[in-house]
């Protein structure tokens, strides 16, 4: 398997692991697509945080409108019951989920890609390494 196959492989299983959390309608890769831009949006209002250019009411705003839109995808009462938030630390991924509920899923069996800080990852980006 080559290096595309392959990322496509894990962008596949990581939308049918995202499905199995948040039973959406939307295909795995099409999932995936739609969070993908929905963090890079996170991750820019971040950045605009920490570099002075929002104050802390426009973040506020700003990352619930992201919030609102995470629920419109993965569904609200999923989002609530994952801890589904923003992060607003620009270093890293930006739509995560509650590390207190991603260790009982991982004691059940589940699989999701994690931070250092143990919070599940939303959209990470995959290289097919």
């Amino acid at each position: 398997m080559d290096k595309k196959q392959k990322m496509y492989a894990q962008i596949e299983k990581h939308g049918k692991d995202l499905n199995a959390i948040f039973q959406t309608d939307f295909a795995p890769v099409a999932l995936c697509k739609k969070l993908f831009s929905l963090d890079k949006k996170a991750h820019k209002i971040a950045e605009d945080y920490c570099n002075g250019y929002l104050d802390s009411e426009k973040w506020e705003v700003e990352s619930d409108k992201i919030i609102n839109k995470a629920h419109k995808i993965l569904g609200k009462e999923k989002c609530i019951e994952t801890g589904l938030f923003v992060n607003g630390d620009p270093r890293g991924y930006s739509l995560k989920l509650s590390a207190n509920w991603i260790e009982g899923f991982r004691n059940k069996g589940g699989s999701l890609y994690t931070d250092w800080g143990g919070y599940g990852i939303v959209a990470p980006e995959f290289n097919g390494k």
